[in-house]
């Protein structure tokens, strides 16, 4: 293998396809990057797999001989990352040899490799047809539902991410069993009209397809999409427990999580008898000052509604320590109400809105409470348990 590329372009895929490297790798060639050089294309792709997450990335290159080898993972992108940007690279590697010599303007390195043949294969699903989707649509979901999934492992189905697409568009939802976001992004197949995609959004028995898909793969994966904008279109395939994404020269495999994921629909509440209209940035500002009590001691803040005087106010009394209020203006339906909720779980929700105005529907302070963006209240769903507190 031999070649010339740019170092600015081989640095921005290394440190990509290093998040799929294993931090404790259970054999040694899962530390390294998979480095393969075609003549024929003149491209040079770089592969990271911890047998759960891959990551593939393919960039041009000067490629005077084919061939493929691994690499020390984080050896490899601290050398390149150093280099001048202005100083093309050359990374030679002869024939029969496992050692890769390095050079650019400034100097030489060379690195001891291992064979290509003992990395994992990607489990590349690419048979029946794909699921094709817009990116920015997918970054937009993701976005709205990551933040509310599980850290814990032990409530495995709850750490991934449940993407369900039908006829008529993509519906995220993530829940950890105190909050639950769901994002529905109504047509959002790629690139073609709502009619015509429908096909191809469901399976081979016309169901609606859906799978659940662990959280950090798609923080790779929202990462991926966002730090290279592209109108291209990305190809989702399903099959055996992997899920598979292709987009642009790149390419994210996963495993799936098994089982099935639980019935959230079922958890919103059909009506409300009280609806609380505020302003987004003035609620978020509120509580994040308030949160500074909240934190020394529970992280619960109070909610009282005062139709009388068409204010909201937000408290928290964090004992031996203090306590703080807010009063907002708001528009309010229904009876006065007081309402608990860990102030993290509602500043994750509101940070993920991008409305002027928000609307906290309720109907009792023990029961599920939820927001969502005033006018397009059916395209995002947070709903949140609230904290029972002792009057």
């Amino acid at each position: 293998m031999k070649l010339v590329c740019s170092q600015a372009e081989l640095n921005a895929s290394l440190q990509l396809v290093s998040r799929a490297v294993a931090g404790r790798p259970t054999h040694p060639v899962l530390a390294n990057v998979l480095l393969t050089a075609d003549a024929g294309t003149g491209r040079l792709s770089l592969t990271g797999f911890d047998l759960s997450l891959g990551i593939q990335t393919n960039l041009p290159a000067a490629v005077e001989r084919s061939g493929a080898i691994t690499l020390p993972a984080r050896l490899f992108s601290d050398i390149v990352s150093r280099l001048s940007s202005d100083s093309p690279v050359t990374l030679d590697c002869p024939p029969g040899e496992e050692q890769v010599e390095l050079t650019s303007l400034s100097g030489s390195y060379q690195m001891r490799g291992m064979p290509a043949e003992d990395f994992p294969d990607l489990p590349l699903v690419q048979s029946g047809v794909p699921i094709r989707l817009d990116a920015d649509a997918l970054v937009r979901g993701l976005r709205a539902t990551l933040f509310a999934s599980s850290a814990d492992e032990a409530k495995q189905l709850l750490t991934g991410v449940h993407l369900r697409l039908d006829g008529n568009g993509l519906e995220c939802a993530a829940t950890d069993g105190h909050r639950l976001a769901v994002l529905r992004l109504s047509h959002q197949l790629a690139g073609e009209a709502p009619k015509a995609s429908s096909q191809e959004s469901t399976n081979v028995d016309g169901e609606p397809f859906a799978v659940t898909v662990p959280a950090r793969s798609l923080r790779e994966l929202e990462r991926l999409l966002s730090g290279r904008p592209s109108a291209e279109p990305l190809s989702l395939f399903c099959e055996r427990g992997q899920v598979v994404v292709l987009w642009a020269d790149q390419v994210l495999t996963s495993r799936s999580l098994d089982g099935t994921y639980p019935g959230y629909q079922q958890l919103i509440p059909e009506a409300f008898n009280r609806r609380i209209s505020l302003d987004r940035r003035a609620f978020v500002a509120a509580l994040e000052r308030v949160a500074v009590l909240a934190d020394q001691h529970n992280n619960v803040v109070k909610l009282s509604s005062d139709p009388a005087t068409g204010k909201v106010q937000v408290r928290a009394d964090a004992q031996d320590v203090g306590r703080g209020s807010e009063s907002l203006a708001a528009t309010l339906e229904g009876e006065a109400i007081e309402i608990a909720f860990n102030v993290r779980y509602l500043l994750d929700g509101l940070k993920a809105m991008a409305a002027e105005q928000v609307v906290l529907q309720c109907n009792a302070p023990t029961t599920p409470a939820v927001l969502v963006p005033f006018g397009d209240e059916s395209a995002f769903t947070y709903l949140v348990m609230p904290v029972q507190i002792r009057s």
